[in-house]
């Protein structure tokens, strides 16, 4: 099928590639000249694991192509993806200007060219939005408005698009329900075929629930820290339930990123305007804000005071494989840590440059071990593969004070013990 994606951000680069490598004629549009040009050099601007790779493959096999004009060079599209940002607004709404842009610009392209074709909302939008877009396209007998949330996993996002975990389809045709079942035919997943509103609360209650399992988790790690109990037995042994299961259960600083916090404080502002309170979902955002304070506050606790220690950051994007740092926890840790006097050295593999331009005064190394010289505690943050496998012997010798903060529990406990580390977890005795 002839497809076009507009917008080649995160959702719509994966999307597109991923469509093309299943045997569709795809282009991206966006109206970012420059990153139009570094596409078509085949060259990702995020950076995610087999992403670039597999761009240049379809590049070069002409499966994939990209441009700037919406009229001019998709034309031919039978199937016209919307996948630019929802921003949060300063009141937690939706930003919803980049969308009915995206809209406006499909108005124009249907006047011109009256084909048959399906608009699929894929960016994360509010509930009803989709049917406002078929309100605003409806004098288009010809357009079917689809709601298809995307439900991918930063760090694993080609592979999330190639292999689904499902496939969400909201609509209020038959022939639209038609279209997607032949853009995805390849797709071996279950299918959820419903309206617009269904399909768009879905995403959002879907992202709001593994927020609320990290939260009670984080929340419990406190308690089982003041009663020396260990939240990772505790974990294990809850996640063996069949009811409950192990996804989501791991204790740290929080989550991070652009689809949690921001997807939660919006259904909490819908709530809002629909007079329903979510009380549940505002306690799982505070948890989340006050984790790595208290975290923080262990460490002076432990240390007997930040002032003039030299503490190691080990990871600081929002998660591993992935150099997105919106809402990462290193941003808030690395603030705790300087106001209160401590003298900061930071590693990550690829996001060290961004968060720099937004804390110059921290030390930024080339390596791990780098960073961990002379440093009086290490505390991991982000559990990137080489900050987590290490070598212990090493780590000891060029420390000044061998005591290990994991705020991740993902170092080898055990191990590091053995070596000799002062070891302090999240919720662990």
């Amino acid at each position: 099928m002839n497809v076009a994606v507009i917008g080649t951000g995160y959702v719509g680069l994966t999307t597109a590639v991923s469509l093309a490598l299943h045997g569709h004629r795809v282009i991206g549009i966006d109206v970012d000249e420059e990153k139009v040009k570094q596409l078509r050099k085949k060259k990702s601007p995020i950076y995610e694991p087999g992403l670039e790779e597999a761009l240049e493959t379809v590049v070069e096999q002409g499966t994939l192509s990209f441009g700037s004009s919406l009229a001019d060079e998709a034309a031919e599209a039978e199937i016209l993806f919307i996948c630019v940002g929802t921003p949060e607004s300063e009141d937690g709404t939706a930003d919803l200007r980049y969308l009915f842009a995206a809209v406006e610009e499909l108005r124009l392209l249907q006047q011109h060219d009256p084909r048959k074709r399906a608009v699929v909302v894929k960016s994360t939008v509010p509930v009803g939005t989709g049917d406002r877009v078929a309100d605003l396209l409806r004098e288009f007998a010809s357009v079917h408005v689809v709601s298809n949330p995307e439900f991918l996993r930063e760090g694993r996002a080609l592979r999330d698009a190639l292999n689904p975990s499902r496939i969400v389809i909201g609509a209020d045709h038959a022939e639209a329900f038609a279209l997607m079942d032949q853009l995805y035919e390849r797709l071996s997943a279950e299918w959820v075929r419903t309206t617009r509103a269904n399909a768009e609360m879905i995403k959002y209650a879907s992202n709001a629930f593994l927020a609320t399992r990290i939260s009670f988790m984080n929340e419990l790690s406190r308690l089982s820290a003041a009663l020396g109990t260990d939240i990772e037995v505790i974990a294990r042994g809850m996640g063996l339930d069949s009811r409950i299961g192990p996804e989501f259960l791991r204790a740290g600083l929080g989550y991070g990123g652009s689809c949690f916090p921001k997807d939660t404080i919006a259904l909490l502002q819908v709530a809002k305007e629909q007079g329903v309170s979510l009380g549940i979902l505002e306690q799982v955002r505070e948890v989340n804000r006050t984790q790595p304070s208290w975290y923080v506050q262990l460490m002076r606790e432990r240390l007997q005071g930040l002032v003039g220690k030299r503490i190691a950051v080990l990871g600081l994007s929002f998660k591993p494989d992935t150099d997105d740092i919106r809402e990462a926890r290193s941003l808030p840790v690395l603030a705790e840590l300087l106001e209160a006097g401590a003298l900061v050295s930071a590693y990550d593999p690829v996001s060290a440059e961004a968060v720099a331009r937004l804390y110059p005064q921290v030390r930024y190394a080339q390596d791990v071990y780098e960073t961990l010289t002379d440093a009086d505690a290490a505390l991991l943050v982000t559990e990137w593969k080489d900050c987590v496998e290490l070598q212990w012997d090493r780590v000891k010798e060029v420390m000044a004070s061998p005591v290990l903060f994991d705020g991740r529990n993902a170092w080898p406990t055990q191990i590091v013990k053995r070596h000799g580390f002062t070891y302090c977890g999240v919720g662990k005795s």
